[in-house]
């Protein structure tokens, strides 16, 4: 099932979460991990929706650096014997088609990273690999927005540079009906093909990640996981490739769909 969470035309101040069903989404009661996600007798088709939002409010954001061979090599980076872990700030999320900001403090040097996003659905605490997936609600596409000098030579550290606001897109929706073992992966700018793999070339699959990160922390329901990003980004290209006003940046997952955001400027304040 695809669940979504859209801002429909002419209701600007109330979100609606729901099921897409070809073109159209039948209406929920609250969110799918509420607990009284049950039905209403409204459907609306994709036409009505005037803003789709993030289709989960996450209580965290924790992100996987280095989790492709491809990537780690392309970064001139040994391979991990652990996930290498990473927070967002929340405050970075956004939808799908909603514009990614260039911020006024780092503006020259933003790159993009393709992700499969895990959605956790119920609270994980040492949960083991045999046991992980049950935790799991779905799966999203995301795009790990990253300001690179902050990251690599201002900070040297990568909290601001992975948090500013808009730096966290996922979307369009989330599915609950694939296998993560072997998707396609795919990012693009402008329509280049900047990134292609699939996530066989995940150093650490989706069990290993979910339980190793539970027994470092409390996983709760809500919580997404930035699986990390293919070999491609733009800062390891030849030449580098960054972001600027007026690209558009799409992250293709298979079996999930596209997410698709604009690239602005922002104002000065």
């Amino acid at each position: 099932m695809r669940y979504v969470r859209v801002i429909l035309d002419g209701q600007a101040d109330s979100d609606v979460y729901g099921v897409l069903e070809g073109d159209a989404i039948r209406v929920l009661k609250a969110s799918p991990l509420s607990g009284t996600a049950e039905y209403t007798d409204k459907k609306v088709f994709l036409m009505d929706v005037e803003r789709f939002l993030p289709p989960i409010t996450p209580p965290n954001i924790i992100a996987l650096g280095l989790n492709y061979q491809e990537h780690a090599i392309e970064s001139k980076m040994e391979l991990p014997s652990a996930p290498v872990i990473f927070l967002k700030a929340t405050t970075a999320i956004t939808g799908h088609l909603n514009p990614i900001v260039l911020p006024k403090d780092a503006s020259d040097f933003v790159d993009y990273e393709a992700e499969l996003v895990i959605v956790m659905g119920r609270q994980a605490k040492d949960v083991s690999e045999e046991d992980a997936t049950d935790y799991i609600f779905g799966y999203t596409c995301g795009n790990d927005i990253s300001a690179r000098d902050c990251q690599m030579k201002l900070d040297r550290q990568w909290a601001r540079a992975k948090s500013f606001d808009t730096f966290a897109p996922i979307g369009p929706w989330i599915e609950t009906e694939i296998n993560p073992d072997n998707l396609k992966i795919q990012s693009r700018v402008n329509g280049v093909v900047m990134q292609s793999s699939t996530t066989s070339d995940m150093i650490f699959n989706i069990p290993e990640i979910v339980s190793y990160l539970s027994r470092q922390m409390t996983l709760l329901p809500g919580t997404i996981i930035m699986t990390g990003t293919p070999s491609g980004v733009g800062f390891a290209r030849n030449p580098a490739v960054f972001l600027k006003e007026g690209d558009v940046v799409e992250v293709e997952m298979e079996g999930i769909g596209v997410l698709k955001n604009p690239v602005v400027r922002g104002a000065p304040i």
